[in-house]
């Protein structure tokens, strides 16, 4: 697996062992969201089950000034910091649940990328519990990749739908945060 673009194009990262759960996000579909975000000069972006890491290091690979990646697996944790060195001290990295991470944050991110894994059955709860903990700045983004046949609302309290992207089966829908939680139309 490797980093797509920005700084760090090209390089590879090691992928955690583990049983099936570990689903690297494809190499094509990072490269097209990350060029629908275009360039994070000075942004903050948070990584939600980040595995490997993969989506923290395009991140800070495109610019983003601070980087924090969630993975709950002390078995894969090792990993996960041996490739977040890569991004220096832009990237911070927990061992914790993301829903825990969600109840407990007091700090407010440009963009949040959450990528269950595809069993994750709870995909509607966590997006909600994102969206009213004010995980995402007003005017923020929340990302979700997730297969198609999982139904997912365009609104959901200030999470309004904004652009979304198919990949085969995978979905990356892209929310933009109100606090006033009125829908919002196009990305910036």
């Amino acid at each position: 697996m490797r980093v797509t673009g920005g700084s760090l194009a090209g390089r590879t990262l090691k992928v955690p062992k583990g049983p099936l759960d570990i689903r690297p996000a494809m190499d094509r579909m990072r490269e097209s969201v990350f060029a629908v975000l275009g360039d994070l000069s000075g942004m903050s972006f948070l990584d939600l089950f980040a595995g490997s890491g993969v989506l923290g290091l395009e991140a800070a690979s495109r610019g983003a000034s601070r980087v924090v990646c969630v993975e709950k697996d002390r078995a894969k944790f090792p990993v996960l910091l041996e490739n977040a060195a890569l991004g220096g001290s832009v990237v911070e990295c927990h061992c914790v649940p993301a829903e825990r991470f969600i109840l407990r944050a007091r700090e407010r991110f440009d963009i949040v990328f959450l990528d269950p894994p595809f069993p994750y059955a709870w995909k509607r709860d966590l997006l909600d519990s994102a969206g009213k903990a004010g995980l995402a700045k007003d005017g923020g983004l929340v990302l979700m990749h997730f297969p198609e046949e999982d139904p997912l609302p365009d609104q959901l309290g200030p999470l309004a739908r904004v652009d979304e992207r198919r990949y085969g089966r995978s979905v990356v829908r892209f929310w933009r945060m109100s606090d006033t939680g009125r829908s919002v139309v196009g990305p910036e």
